[in-house]
Protein backbone atom coordinates (compact mmCIF):
# COMPACT_ATOMS: atom_id res chain seq x y z
CA UNK A 1 0.00 0.00 0.00
CA UNK A 2 1.15 3.79 -0.64
CA UNK A 3 1.88 6.15 1.91
CA UNK A 4 1.13 9.43 2.24
CA UNK A 5 4.56 10.33 2.50
CA UNK A 6 5.87 8.19 -0.84
CA UNK A 7 2.42 10.66 -2.86
CA UNK A 8 3.35 13.82 -1.15
CA UNK A 9 4.90 14.54 -5.31
CA UNK A 10 1.70 14.04 -6.14
CA UNK A 11 -0.62 15.52 -3.49
CA UNK A 12 1.71 18.01 -2.44
CA UNK A 13 3.32 18.58 1.26
CA UNK A 14 3.50 20.58 4.07
CA UNK A 15 6.40 21.82 2.48
CA UNK A 16 5.41 21.46 -0.99
CA UNK A 17 1.85 22.26 -0.94
CA UNK A 18 1.57 23.23 -4.29
CA UNK A 19 2.35 19.87 -6.08
CA UNK A 20 -1.03 18.70 -6.62
CA UNK A 21 -2.10 22.34 -8.62
CA UNK A 22 1.30 22.11 -10.79
CA UNK A 23 0.56 18.73 -11.87
CA UNK A 24 -3.08 19.84 -13.01
CA UNK A 25 -2.52 22.60 -14.82
CA UNK A 26 0.82 20.45 -16.93
CA UNK A 27 -1.98 17.97 -18.03
CA UNK A 28 -4.80 18.66 -20.76
CA UNK A 29 -7.66 20.15 -20.40
CA UNK A 30 -9.80 16.63 -22.21
CA UNK A 31 -8.15 13.21 -20.57
CA UNK A 32 -8.30 11.14 -23.46
CA UNK A 33 -5.19 8.96 -23.75
CA UNK A 34 -4.97 5.13 -23.13
CA UNK A 35 -1.49 5.75 -21.54
CA UNK A 36 -3.86 6.73 -18.59
CA UNK A 37 -4.40 3.11 -17.85
CA UNK A 38 -0.74 1.98 -17.98
CA UNK A 39 -1.64 0.26 -14.33
CA UNK A 40 -4.53 -2.08 -16.02
CA UNK A 41 -2.13 -3.08 -18.82
CA UNK A 42 0.62 -4.02 -16.13
CA UNK A 43 -2.38 -6.08 -14.90
CA UNK A 44 -2.47 -7.74 -17.69
CA UNK A 45 0.81 -8.99 -18.31
CA UNK A 46 1.54 -9.84 -15.00
CA UNK A 47 -1.37 -11.89 -15.69
CA UNK A 48 -0.94 -12.87 -19.08
CA UNK A 49 2.22 -13.59 -21.01
CA UNK A 50 2.32 -10.48 -23.82
CA UNK A 51 4.83 -11.32 -26.76
CA UNK A 52 2.82 -9.83 -29.85
CA UNK A 53 0.61 -6.66 -29.58
CA UNK A 54 -1.27 -4.77 -32.45
CA UNK A 55 -2.47 -1.43 -31.74
CA UNK A 56 -4.84 -0.46 -34.21
CA UNK A 57 -4.98 3.40 -33.92
CA UNK A 58 -1.62 5.18 -33.08
CA UNK A 59 -1.99 8.30 -30.94
CA UNK A 60 1.57 9.65 -31.13
CA UNK A 61 3.85 6.22 -30.60
CA UNK A 62 4.31 6.99 -27.01
CA UNK A 63 1.64 4.77 -26.03
CA UNK A 64 2.92 1.93 -27.98
CA UNK A 65 6.11 1.90 -26.55
CA UNK A 66 4.27 1.12 -23.21
CA UNK A 67 3.56 -2.14 -24.27
CA UNK A 68 6.81 -2.91 -25.30
CA UNK A 69 8.20 -1.41 -22.09
CA UNK A 70 5.48 -3.89 -20.21
CA UNK A 71 7.24 -7.08 -22.12
CA UNK A 72 6.17 -7.45 -25.83
CA UNK A 73 8.99 -7.93 -28.23
CA UNK A 74 6.91 -6.83 -31.28
CA UNK A 75 4.25 -3.78 -31.41
CA UNK A 76 2.45 -3.49 -34.36
CA UNK A 77 0.92 0.00 -34.76
CA UNK A 78 -1.90 -0.07 -37.71
CA UNK A 79 -2.46 3.37 -38.75
CA UNK A 80 -3.35 4.38 -42.44
CA UNK A 81 -2.38 8.33 -41.60
CA UNK A 82 0.44 8.20 -39.98
CA UNK A 83 1.91 11.70 -39.08
CA UNK A 84 5.45 12.60 -39.68
CA UNK A 85 5.63 12.74 -36.15
CA UNK A 86 4.46 9.12 -35.25
CA UNK A 87 6.75 7.75 -38.06
CA UNK A 88 9.98 9.63 -35.95
CA UNK A 89 8.69 8.30 -32.73
CA UNK A 90 7.97 4.85 -33.94
CA UNK A 91 11.14 4.56 -35.90
CA UNK A 92 13.11 5.49 -32.92
CA UNK A 93 12.15 1.95 -31.22
CA UNK A 94 13.14 -1.34 -32.87
CA UNK A 95 10.26 -2.92 -31.26
CA UNK A 96 7.73 -0.62 -33.12
CA UNK A 97 6.60 -1.41 -36.52
CA UNK A 98 4.35 0.80 -38.29
CA UNK A 99 1.74 -0.56 -40.74
CA UNK A 100 0.54 1.69 -42.89
CA UNK A 101 -2.56 -0.07 -43.76
CA UNK A 102 -6.86 0.18 -43.28
CA UNK A 103 -8.38 -1.68 -40.13
CA UNK A 104 -9.95 -4.65 -40.26
CA UNK A 105 -7.78 -5.68 -43.36
CA UNK A 106 -4.65 -5.69 -41.87
CA UNK A 107 -5.38 -7.71 -39.07
CA UNK A 108 -4.85 -10.54 -41.66
CA UNK A 109 -1.58 -9.66 -42.63
CA UNK A 110 -0.08 -9.59 -39.43
CA UNK A 111 0.83 -12.36 -37.16
CA UNK A 112 -1.63 -13.57 -34.43
CA UNK A 113 -1.24 -11.64 -31.64
CA UNK A 114 -1.67 -11.81 -27.61
CA UNK A 115 -2.88 -8.47 -27.36
CA UNK A 116 -4.97 -6.33 -29.56
CA UNK A 117 -5.67 -3.01 -28.60
CA UNK A 118 -9.07 -1.10 -30.31
CA UNK A 119 -8.45 2.37 -30.78
CA UNK A 120 -9.05 3.04 -34.43
CA UNK A 121 -12.46 4.24 -36.19
CA UNK A 122 -14.96 5.03 -34.04
CA UNK A 123 -17.72 3.39 -35.76
CA UNK A 124 -19.78 -0.38 -35.78
CA UNK A 125 -19.20 -1.19 -39.44
CA UNK A 126 -15.53 -1.04 -38.67
CA UNK A 127 -15.33 -2.43 -35.15
CA UNK A 128 -17.89 -5.03 -35.85
CA UNK A 129 -14.90 -6.25 -38.89
CA UNK A 130 -12.11 -5.73 -35.88
CA UNK A 131 -13.82 -7.76 -33.41
CA UNK A 132 -14.97 -10.82 -35.47
CA UNK A 133 -11.86 -11.36 -37.17
CA UNK A 134 -10.07 -10.99 -33.73
CA UNK A 135 -12.85 -13.79 -32.19
CA UNK A 136 -12.51 -16.00 -35.25
CA UNK A 137 -8.79 -16.22 -35.54
CA UNK A 138 -7.33 -15.06 -31.93
CA UNK A 139 -9.48 -16.74 -29.42
CA UNK A 140 -6.63 -17.01 -26.58
CA UNK A 141 -5.67 -13.01 -27.03
CA UNK A 142 -6.96 -10.28 -24.65
CA UNK A 143 -8.62 -7.24 -26.45
CA UNK A 144 -8.74 -3.79 -24.82
CA UNK A 145 -11.51 -1.58 -26.37
CA UNK A 146 -11.07 2.45 -26.24
CA UNK A 147 -14.26 4.76 -26.37
CA UNK A 148 -17.44 2.19 -25.03
CA UNK A 149 -19.01 5.05 -23.42
CA UNK A 150 -20.29 8.40 -24.40
CA UNK A 151 -19.93 9.73 -26.87
CA UNK A 152 -19.15 6.72 -29.50
CA UNK A 153 -20.33 3.74 -27.05
CA UNK A 154 -24.13 4.11 -29.13
CA UNK A 155 -22.98 6.93 -31.65
CA UNK A 156 -21.13 6.15 -35.23
CA UNK A 157 -17.60 8.94 -35.28
CA UNK A 158 -15.91 8.51 -39.04
CA UNK A 159 -13.07 10.27 -39.28
CA UNK A 160 -12.94 12.03 -42.57
CA UNK A 161 -12.31 11.57 -45.38
CA UNK A 162 -14.33 8.28 -44.26
CA UNK A 163 -13.49 5.14 -46.85
CA UNK A 164 -16.91 3.53 -45.44
CA UNK A 165 -19.89 2.91 -48.10
CA UNK A 166 -23.41 4.31 -47.96
CA UNK A 167 -24.88 0.82 -46.34
CA UNK A 168 -22.10 1.34 -43.29
CA UNK A 169 -22.80 4.74 -42.39
CA UNK A 170 -25.18 6.30 -41.23
CA UNK A 171 -26.75 9.94 -42.03
CA UNK A 172 -24.18 12.16 -40.24
CA UNK A 173 -23.54 15.65 -39.39
CA UNK A 174 -20.36 18.19 -38.55
CA UNK A 175 -22.69 19.12 -35.34
CA UNK A 176 -21.99 16.89 -32.60
CA UNK A 177 -23.24 15.29 -29.01
CA UNK A 178 -23.30 17.21 -25.70
CA UNK A 179 -24.51 15.57 -22.64
CA UNK A 180 -26.79 18.54 -21.20
CA UNK A 181 -29.55 17.31 -23.81
CA UNK A 182 -29.67 14.19 -26.27
CA UNK A 183 -29.79 16.02 -29.29
CA UNK A 184 -26.67 17.33 -31.23
CA UNK A 185 -25.05 20.77 -31.38
CA UNK A 186 -22.61 23.02 -33.21
CA UNK A 187 -21.45 23.54 -29.35
CA UNK A 188 -21.34 20.17 -28.82
CA UNK A 189 -17.93 17.48 -29.38
CA UNK A 190 -17.08 18.31 -32.96
CA UNK A 191 -14.46 17.23 -35.20
CA UNK A 192 -13.71 20.44 -36.53
CA UNK A 193 -13.14 18.69 -40.26
CA UNK A 194 -11.63 15.60 -38.50
CA UNK A 195 -14.64 13.35 -38.14
CA UNK A 196 -18.51 13.42 -38.55
CA UNK A 197 -20.91 12.11 -36.03
CA UNK A 198 -24.28 9.77 -36.58
CA UNK A 199 -27.22 12.53 -36.51
CA UNK A 200 -28.84 10.05 -34.35
CA UNK A 201 -27.73 7.88 -30.97
CA UNK A 202 -28.73 4.31 -30.39
CA UNK A 203 -30.51 1.99 -32.82
CA UNK A 204 -29.08 -1.07 -34.84
CA UNK A 205 -25.67 -1.42 -35.94
CA UNK A 206 -24.57 2.17 -34.54
CA UNK A 207 -21.79 2.63 -31.89
CA UNK A 208 -18.55 1.22 -30.86
CA UNK A 209 -20.20 -1.02 -27.82
CA UNK A 210 -23.20 -2.09 -30.12
CA UNK A 211 -20.73 -3.51 -32.84
CA UNK A 212 -18.96 -5.35 -29.58
CA UNK A 213 -22.15 -6.37 -28.23
CA UNK A 214 -22.85 -8.04 -31.76
CA UNK A 215 -19.87 -9.75 -32.61
CA UNK A 216 -19.96 -11.78 -29.12
CA UNK A 217 -23.37 -12.96 -29.60
CA UNK A 218 -22.50 -13.78 -32.96
CA UNK A 219 -19.45 -15.79 -32.10
CA UNK A 220 -22.01 -17.66 -29.60
CA UNK A 221 -19.23 -18.53 -27.22
CA UNK A 222 -20.61 -17.59 -23.64
CA UNK A 223 -17.10 -17.68 -22.07
CA UNK A 224 -16.49 -14.57 -23.91
CA UNK A 225 -16.54 -12.21 -20.67
CA UNK A 226 -16.27 -7.94 -21.09
CA UNK A 227 -15.49 -5.86 -18.71
CA UNK A 228 -16.02 -1.61 -19.02
CA UNK A 229 -14.05 0.50 -17.02
CA UNK A 230 -16.07 3.67 -16.64
CA UNK A 231 -13.56 6.14 -17.23
CA UNK A 232 -11.82 8.67 -19.90
CA UNK A 233 -14.68 7.36 -22.31
CA UNK A 234 -14.87 3.70 -21.46
CA UNK A 235 -12.35 1.20 -21.36
CA UNK A 236 -13.18 -2.42 -22.34
CA UNK A 237 -11.58 -5.13 -21.92
CA UNK A 238 -12.56 -8.20 -23.24
CA UNK A 239 -11.26 -11.87 -22.94
CA UNK A 240 -12.69 -15.75 -22.52
CA UNK A 241 -12.84 -17.05 -19.00
CA UNK A 242 -11.00 -19.71 -18.20
CA UNK A 243 -8.50 -21.16 -15.38
CA UNK A 244 -5.81 -19.04 -16.96
CA UNK A 245 -7.87 -15.28 -17.22
CA UNK A 246 -10.00 -15.60 -13.92
CA UNK A 247 -7.46 -14.26 -11.98
CA UNK A 248 -6.80 -11.27 -14.32
CA UNK A 249 -10.79 -10.55 -14.72
CA UNK A 250 -11.05 -10.19 -11.28
CA UNK A 251 -8.97 -7.66 -11.18
CA UNK A 252 -9.54 -5.79 -13.86
CA UNK A 253 -13.30 -5.75 -12.06
CA UNK A 254 -11.63 -3.42 -9.62
CA UNK A 255 -11.83 -1.10 -12.23
CA UNK A 256 -15.19 -1.99 -13.96
CA UNK A 257 -17.01 -2.22 -11.05
CA UNK A 258 -16.29 1.68 -9.49
CA UNK A 259 -19.43 3.55 -8.73
CA UNK A 260 -16.86 6.14 -8.01
CA UNK A 261 -14.89 6.09 -11.69
CA UNK A 262 -18.05 6.20 -13.76
CA UNK A 263 -19.56 9.06 -10.96
CA UNK A 264 -16.45 10.86 -11.81
CA UNK A 265 -16.86 10.20 -15.39
CA UNK A 266 -20.17 11.53 -15.62
CA UNK A 267 -19.17 14.69 -14.16
CA UNK A 268 -16.31 15.16 -16.27
CA UNK A 269 -17.84 15.39 -19.39
CA UNK A 270 -20.71 16.93 -18.36
CA UNK A 271 -18.03 19.75 -17.02
CA UNK A 272 -16.44 19.33 -20.97
CA UNK A 273 -19.15 19.89 -22.70
CA UNK A 274 -20.18 22.87 -20.26
CA UNK A 275 -16.52 24.35 -21.44
CA UNK A 276 -17.16 23.43 -25.16
CA UNK A 277 -20.49 25.26 -25.21
CA UNK A 278 -19.09 28.29 -23.21
CA UNK A 279 -15.94 28.36 -25.67
CA UNK A 280 -19.03 28.46 -28.34
CA UNK A 281 -20.57 30.89 -27.20
CA UNK A 282 -17.51 33.03 -26.35
CA UNK A 283 -16.55 32.96 -29.90
CA UNK A 284 -20.45 33.92 -31.36
CA UNK A 285 -19.95 36.79 -28.81
CA UNK A 286 -16.63 37.65 -30.21
CA UNK A 287 -17.95 37.09 -33.81
CA UNK A 288 -20.87 39.54 -33.01
CA UNK A 289 -18.80 41.84 -31.38
CA UNK A 290 -16.42 42.05 -34.44
CA UNK A 291 -20.04 42.76 -36.41
CA UNK A 292 -21.06 45.22 -34.13
CA UNK A 293 -17.61 46.89 -34.30
CA UNK A 294 -17.73 47.23 -38.32
CA UNK A 295 -21.14 48.56 -37.96
CA UNK A 296 -20.30 51.35 -35.28
CA UNK A 297 -16.77 52.39 -37.25
CA UNK A 298 -19.30 51.98 -40.26
CA UNK A 299 -21.74 54.74 -38.50
CA UNK A 300 -19.21 56.68 -37.57
CA UNK A 301 -17.75 57.49 -41.07
CA UNK A 302 -21.10 57.94 -42.16
CA UNK A 303 -21.34 60.75 -39.46
CA UNK A 304 -18.06 62.27 -39.82
CA UNK A 305 -19.13 62.62 -43.33
CA UNK A 306 -22.48 64.48 -42.56
CA UNK A 307 -20.26 66.42 -40.17
CA UNK A 308 -18.32 67.40 -42.56
CA UNK A 309 -20.91 68.15 -45.13
CA UNK A 310 -22.70 70.43 -42.44
CA UNK A 311 -19.71 72.62 -41.87
CA UNK A 312 -19.21 72.50 -45.53
CA UNK A 313 -23.12 74.16 -45.80
CA UNK A 314 -22.99 76.72 -42.73
CA UNK A 315 -19.72 78.21 -44.54
CA UNK A 316 -21.47 78.11 -47.95
CA UNK A 317 -24.49 80.36 -45.86
CA UNK A 318 -21.96 82.39 -43.68
CA UNK A 319 -20.84 83.32 -47.67
CA UNK A 320 -24.09 84.19 -49.05
CA UNK A 321 -25.19 86.30 -45.94
CA UNK A 322 -21.97 88.11 -45.65
CA UNK A 323 -22.49 88.60 -50.02
CA UNK A 324 -26.13 89.35 -49.51
CA UNK A 325 -24.88 92.21 -46.94
CA UNK A 326 -22.60 94.19 -48.99
CA UNK A 327 -25.22 93.81 -52.06
CA UNK A 328 -27.89 95.48 -49.59
CA UNK A 329 -25.22 98.40 -48.32
CA UNK A 330 -25.42 100.49 -51.98
CA UNK A 331 -29.03 99.76 -51.72
CA UNK A 332 -29.31 101.36 -48.54
CA UNK A 333 -27.48 104.06 -49.50
CA UNK A 334 -29.63 105.04 -52.30
CA UNK A 335 -32.57 104.92 -50.91
CA UNK A 336 -31.23 107.35 -47.83
CA UNK A 337 -29.98 109.98 -50.75
CA UNK A 338 -33.34 109.21 -52.55
CA UNK A 339 -35.70 109.96 -49.02
CA UNK A 340 -33.30 113.16 -48.78
CA UNK A 341 -34.31 114.65 -52.04
CA UNK A 342 -37.74 113.81 -51.92
CA UNK A 343 -37.51 115.61 -48.66
CA UNK A 344 -36.38 118.86 -49.93
CA UNK A 345 -38.68 119.11 -53.04
CA UNK A 346 -41.54 118.45 -50.76
CA UNK A 347 -39.99 121.12 -49.11
CA UNK A 348 -39.94 123.30 -52.33
CA UNK A 349 -43.36 122.44 -53.86
CA UNK A 350 -44.54 123.92 -49.93
CA UNK A 351 -43.23 127.03 -50.13
CA UNK A 352 -44.96 127.56 -53.75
Amino acid sequence: MTSTVERAAEIGSRFDPHAQERAARSGPVLLHSLSLFREVFEEIYAHRSISTVVEVGVETGQVSGVYADLGASRVFCVDPFPSDDMRTALAEDSRLQLVEKFSPEALGELPVADLYVLDGDHNYATVRGEVDWILANAPDAVIVFHDLMWPCGRRDFYYQPTRLGEEDRRPDTEDGPTVWHDGITSAGFVGAGSFTVAREAGGERNGVLTAVEDALAAAGDPSWQLEIIPAIFGVGVLMRRNEQTAALLDAVRRYSGSRLLAAMENNRIALYTRVLQMQFEAAAYATEADRLAETIAAQRGEIEALVAKNDELRRTLVEREAEHARRRQPMARTRRVAGRSLQRLSVLLAAR
